[in-house]
């Protein structure tokens, strides 16, 4: 067998059988098969497409690309959730102790922000001395002895996945439904998880714009997912403004603690128990959403889940002192009132050009190694719907830099759509897929 012929079979239009994506996928890990020859291969899977069969094959090849979790003797039933990437998406540290106080095992592995999305780790990493690179004993450990558990994407989990998408990146491939279902489902299975529940993100500040392409993926990675034995559920949820009203890594750990406390956006609370209610229902521990909602809503209220949050950061070496006074986290110099430049309806808040802001802030990384400045971002006064008054607050602009604070300042007012009669709010929840 031959990369070359491969290669030719799918630029011809051909469907590539289990072996000959696993020829392809373990050669460009082992370092047999060069980078060029992988990039002509992406690209004619980015023109070719694949079928379902092969994106299966392709997503297991990758997982076998190197080491797989088993936690069956840790817990009958972990649970997992991925995120395909938002701006004020905060919901892992909602979700996975809320989860964890209802008894079932929460087992992730997390990425950083790159772009104008947001990384559960950086948020974490806010709480000085949070450690997110486990190894896989300390993985296992911290799972079995409190319940959960959220470290970094160890790289030895589907190695594959990580040289195929830089090269994906430096080739303009990233864009391919098999490559993006087949990257996010061969970690999930490789890290071990029983049950995933996917949020797929829609809308501007989503990479599906579209609810057509939104709903294609979600339908794709779960039937990859039923296919391996996995039960997956996908929840498309809307991402056209940003979800909660702070967007920032610190700023976001705090709207995520006022949330565990009862409090919180209205919207990111709806959806965080969307989102952990589907992730019980997996786990046979509800019957139905209205059953999860009660459960989850008492977890919340007796502050159970706070104080699961709490185990959850001291295990990772993470200190109390700012979580019990969130006014301890990290914080920028400035902190700027924005009023509303006009008295009206607001009708749009572009949410890829406030994530973008905050990572000119500082709050975000353009590349990959860029630093990280966990007090800066912005919180939102108004969304689609309210009503605001000329000289209102509109948002607050958190910065350390009074230029980079300027032009954060002009980019947000430009980001928002007004109309002068009353505007719906936004649907928050488009669909389920399971």
């Amino acid at each position: 067998m031959r990369a070359i012929d491969i290669i030719a079979r799918k630029r011809d239009g051909m469907a590539l059988n289990a072996e000959e994506i696993d020829f392809f996928v373990q050669g460009f890990t082992r370092g047999t098969i060069p980078d060029y020859q992988a990039a002509a291969w992406l690209m004619t899977i980015f023109l070719r497409n694949m079928d379902r069969q092969e994106t299966i094959d392709l997503t297991m090849a990758m997982a076998r690309s190197g080491k797989q979790l088993d936690l069956k003797d840790i817990s009958s039933f972990v649970v997992d959730k991925h995120s395909t990437g938002g701006v004020g998406d905060k919901t892992t540290l909602v979700v996975a102790p809320l989860v964890a106080a209802a008894g079932v095992s929460v087992g992730k592995m997390s990425g950083r922000g790159l772009g104008f999305t947001g990384g559960t780790l950086d948020k974490l990493e806010s709480i000085p001395g949070f450690r997110s690179d486990l190894t896989e004993d300390e993985f296992r450990g911290q799972l079995a002895s409190i319940g959960i558990v959220v470290s970094g994407q160890s790289s030895d989990l589907a190695p594959a996945d990580g040289r195929l998408y830089s090269l994906r990146d430096a080739t303009a491939t990233v864009g391919s439904l098999p490559l993006i279902a087949s990257s996010i489902m061969s970690k999930k299975i490789a890290a071990g998880a029983n049950g995933i529940v996917l949020d797929v993100k829609v809308g501007q500040g989503a990479f599906m714009r579209t609810e057509e392409d939104a709903l294609a993926l979600a339908s794709l990675m779960v039937a990859i997912g039923k296919r391996v034995g996995r039960k997956v559920r996908a929840v498309i949820s809307d991402m056209n403004q940003p979800l909660g009203n702070a967007i920032g890594n610190a700023l976001e750990l705090k709207e995520a603690l006022d949330t565990l406390h009862g409090r919180g956006p209205d919207d990111f609370r709806r959806h965080c128990l969307t989102v952990a209610g589907q992730m019980l229902q997996l786990a046979g521990r509800a019957l139905d959403g209205a059953e999860a909602e009660t459960l989850l809503a008492d977890l919340i209220r007796s502050r159970q889940a706070l104080q699961k949050f709490r185990e959850w950061i001291a295990a990772q070496h993470g200190e109390l002192e700012p979580v019990d006074d969130p006014e301890l986290l990290p914080a920028a110099r400035f902190q700027r009132e924005i009023p509303a430049p006009r008295t009206g309806f607001v009708a749009g808040l572009n949410a890829r050009e406030v994530g973008l802001t905050s990572m000119l802030l500082g709050g975000g990384r353009a590349k990959k190694g860029d630093a990280i400045d966990h007090g800066v971002g912005i919180v939102l006064q108004a969304k689609v719907g309210d009503h605001v008054i000329e000289g209102n607050p509109l948002l607050i602009i958190h910065a350390n830099d009074e230029a980079k604070l300027a032009g954060a300042r002009q980019r947000l007012l430009s980001a928002y759509e007004w109309s002068d009669e009353e505007v719906s709010p936004l649907l928050l929840l488009h669909q389920m897929v399971s």
